[in-house]
């Protein structure tokens, strides 16, 4: 299954990119072997609509615009589910046995995500109640993945 990261906002040069990259890098060698191909990172603009709402609206609809219906949507909120990282691994592992051929992890914007958009997610996951700044949003997303490659291989990365 492709894996992509869909991300409102650029991310600027600094630590947290490098931590990122570094992360998406070892996913990309360590996917492979459990059905997970990296496909990439697509960053879009913030919307510059008046309200929040119009902002939330433009910005799922360029992401809706990339989803056919073989493909998973992950959309990261703070209203979402959270789940220790092995259900994490399971549940894209399934995805990825059911046949879907893609997948989908959405980072919102500062608005977050449009209603209609979290209604139609395959799961909407949560690091937690605490609002995260997008960057570490990244760079936490980015090793959760290694760190999914690493529990469906059996590496000793992920010691639970």
């Amino acid at each position: 299954m492709h894996v992509s990261i869909y991300a409102v906002g650029r991310m600027k040069a600094g630590p947290e990119r490098e931590l990122a990259s570094r992360f998406l890098d070892r996913f990309a060698k360590a996917g492979p072997s459990v059905g997970l191909d990296f496909a990439g990172l697509t960053e879009i603009p913030e919307s510059r609509a008046a309200s929040a709402d119009e902002r939330r609206r433009e910005e799922g609809a360029k992401l809706l615009a990339r989803r056919d219906g073989a493909t998973t949507l992950v959309l990261l909120d703070e209203r979402g589910r959270s789940i220790a990282s092995e259900e994490f691994a399971r549940a894209l592992a399934g995805h990825a046995e059911s046949g879907r051929k893609s997948l989908i992890l959405a980072i919102g914007g500062p608005d977050g995500h449009d209603p209609a958009l979290r209604e139609q997610a395959d799961l909407v996951l949560s690091f937690g109640k605490l609002t995260w700044p997008h960057q570490l949003v990244r760079v936490m997303l980015a090793e959760q993945l290694y760190r999914v490659a690493t529990i469906l291989s059996g590496h000793p990365y992920h010691r639970g």
